[in-house]
């Protein structure tokens, strides 16, 4: 049974890398993968639904307009139980603690280890609906 994963980066080039990275995976039917360029377009596809069950949303922190810790927020308003993954290029610790006390499940840096992402993935505890 296939799951849902959405990657939120306001950098393109991310889209064709998480793709290369779970080829197998997204061949199987393991995943299927959905992107936005931004918060609101990641707010946007939340509010209509994405399909097949989403497990997990994999967040880049530093964006324009809303940046991932305000979009962080914003999803746990609507889906506390949905975990939300956070991705930067920098260690900050500040961010990672704001990160962990806004509700995220982790926090990974870029660039990204796959097998460890993978491995928190297979990881997650969410039931399927």
């Amino acid at each position: 049974m296939s799951v849902s994963i959405l990657a939120v980066d306001d950098e393109p080039d991310v889209a064709v890398l998480f793709r290369q990275h779970f080829r197998r995976e997204v061949r199987q039917g393991d995943y299927v993968l959905h992107f936005a360029g931004s918060g609101e377009e990641a707010l946007d596809k939340l509010a209509r639904g994405i399909e097949p069950h989403l497990i997990v949303i994999l967040s880049d922190i530093n964006m324009p307009q809303m940046d991932g810790l305000a979009l962080l927020r914003e999803i746990k308003t609507r889906r506390p139980d949905l975990p939300v993954i956070m991705v930067t290029a920098y260690g900050d610790d500040e961010r990672r603690r704001r990160a962990h006390e806004y509700g995220a499940a982790e926090f990974i840096t870029k660039p990204v280890d796959f097998d460890f992402l993978k491995t928190q993935l297979r990881q997650l505890s969410v039931p399927l609906t």
